[in-house]
């Protein structure tokens, strides 16, 4: 029974990956892009989400500032979701809504990118942190699920929303993961070019 269930997640998790692959190839260039843009003119990304969530934005800022399959110089990405003393002081003092909208209001700036992660679309720091950034005139990439939720409406036409097809958190955290590996070598094909290995 153990085995089977084993398979089953591997069948479900591939299926999606194919399904999603060109509905999502689009929007994942649009993201490249608008975090290409942004680098190449001194601009960062700061990037946030909860949880899972949380982890893929560390997973992301990591690859950027040291390296993903290619030797470069370390790029500008900032995870909102790391600094303790920063989280829990806000959280304490005001609310956990606003431990990653403070930072943004902090270290954010007009042509900077915010990366927003939320399976669900919904989580209200993340919200909150969409429209700091709004309001800096700071561009915004959305990775979601299940619809889109309110970040879905939040967003703008110059900005980009990566919506996985599927209302299952485990496969979209799974979609949302690849997408980072996606992100990170089409900003590294943007600046440097391709390799031997495309």
């Amino acid at each position: 029974m153990i085995n089977q269930r084993i398979i089953s997640h591997f069948h479900e998790s591939a299926e999606l990956k194919i399904q999603a692959a060109s509905l999502l190839a689009r929007p994942i260039e649009q993201a490249v892009e608008l975090m290409f843009s942004a680098l190449s003119n001194g601009n960062k990304i700061l990037a946030c989400g909860n949880g899972g969530s949380a982890a893929d934005c560390q997973h992301f800022s990591a690859q950027l500032v040291g390296r993903f399959e290619r030797e470069r110089l370390p790029l500008p990405v900032m995870a909102l979701t790391t600094d303790t003393s920063i989280l829990t002081a806000i959280g304490n003092d005001y609310s956990y809504q606003e431990i990653f909208s403070k930072q943004v209001q902090a270290f954010g700036q007009s042509g900077d990118v915010l990366l927003a992660l939320s399976t669900s679309g919904n989580s209200a720091n993340v919200i909150a942190a969409i429209e700091a950034a709004l309001e800096r005139d700071m561009r915004v990439v959305v990775m979601t699920g299940k619809g889109g939720g309110a970040m879905a409406k939040l967003i703008t036409d110059a900005d980009v929303h990566i919506c996985v097809p599927h209302d299952r958190t485990v496969r979209i955290q799974e979609i949302h993961l690849l997408t980072i590996h996606c992100l990170c070598d089409g900003i590294d094909v943007a600046l440097f070019g391709g390799d031997e290995n495309d």
